[in-house]
């Protein structure tokens, strides 16, 4: 693995200003060096990225140093954190995946080019989600807060984009508001679409909840059909249900129980199941849309020898539940609903404290 990681480290570094442009998007080149505030791409000048020199060794290229905490790395501890991936395997995977596609840019000047993928397409959605930033200390944060979410487990399927596009219709000029980014996948863990929220940069109210003053706060792009946003890893037992903000709510009150957001009633009815999966507990929506795909998705699940059952909130949903009687009272509404067995596994053993 340290070779692996060597070679793919040198490779980047004949990409170094490419690197910097994609994954570092809020710095700017400053003669021989890139700057930014860190290496999570939050905006600043702080952190220097050397764009020239031997491909290893010192004064390599894309070496840098954040004179602000004293770190330092090379391009792939830039990938990791600026995606906000833990593995190796992951970061490596990304890696391999930018230099694929500056393998396929030609080299007409100086300034690399990116490919143009198609608008709305999975290729669009996960360039969207890698150029995102973690949502730590950002606006998803304090939206997801103010919302009553305030631990987020599981956080790597969300990102933070400050400058997202929004046109309200094809004829329209386009806009940018600050965005919750949500990496939608299969069951294999590959990006096939993303989600994105936009926000209010100036706070909350109880109307919008927290979400832009625009037509269609909420779009979805790429494939969904069948997939959905995950948290957690599911092996035989899942909670999935439609919106993000409600599998979040859940996960407060049992943060070891792996779910997942199918962004819609129809997508809920339609979502491919784990064939692992023993037992589906489905989180339903107060209207009829999701008292049909409520319907929909048991038929499915019990045809394929899945035991599937339904988790009912008091109010219209469970993030209505959240913020109105707290983690605690929404765990013991939770509890009376799940199986025996799930009662030991994901609240006596399974769940920290959350309040």
């Amino acid at each position: 693995m340290a070779g692996d990681a060597s070679e793919l480290a040198r490779h980047l570094a004949r990409e170094a200003e490419a690197v910097c442009r994609h994954y570092l998007f809020n710095g700017r080149r400053q003669g021989r060096y890139w700057t930014v505030g860190d290496a999570r791409n939050t905006p600043g000048r702080s952190m220097f990225v050397r764009l020239s020199g031997p491909d290893y060794g010192p004064g390599a290229a894309g070496h840098w140093t954040d004179a602000a905490s004293a770190e330092h790395g090379d391009l792939l501890d830039v990938i990791r954190e600026s995606c906000g991936l833990v593995d190796f395997h992951d970061v490596a995977a990304e890696a391999r995946r930018f230099l694929s596609l500056q393998r396929a840019e030609p080299r007409r000047s100086p300034t690399p080019i990116r490919t143009s993928v198609p608008a709305g397409s999975p290729e669009a959605a996960q360039r969207l989600f890698t150029m995102s930033q973690p949502i730590r200390r950002t606006l998803v944060e304090t939206y997801l807060h103010n919302r009553g979410i305030k631990a987020v487990h599981d956080a790597g399927a969300l990102r933070f984009n400050p400058r997202c596009y929004y046109r309200p219709d094809d004829g329209s000029p386009t806009e940018t508001w600050p965005a919750m980014i949500a990496r939608v996948t299969d069951l294999d863990g590959r990006i096939t679409g993303a989600h994105r929220t936009w926000l209010d940069p100036d706070g909350f109210d109880p109307i919008r909840l927290g979400k832009a003053p625009v037509d269609t706060p909420r779009r979805a792009m790429g494939g969904l059909l069948g997939h959905a946003v995950r948290f957690g890893s599911a092996d035989d037992v899942l909670v999935v249900g439609e919106g993000i903000e409600t599998m979040l709510s859940l996960r407060c009150a049992l943060p070891a129980m792996p779910m997942a957001a199918a962004l819609s009633a129809n997508h809920l009815a339609a979502m491919l199941l784990p064939f692992t999966l023993r037992r589906l507990y489905i989180a339903r929506d107060d209207d009829a849309a999701g008292c049909m795909a409520l319907g929909a998705l048991i038929k499915r699940a019990e045809a394929a020898g899945i035991e599937a059952l339904a988790l009912s909130p008091r109010r219209d949903d469970f993030n209505e539940d959240l913020r109105a009687f707290g983690p605690r009272a929404l765990r013991a509404k939770l509890r009376i609903q799940l199986a025996r067995q799930d009662v030991v596994r994901f609240i006596r053993q399974g769940t920290v404290r959350t309040e």
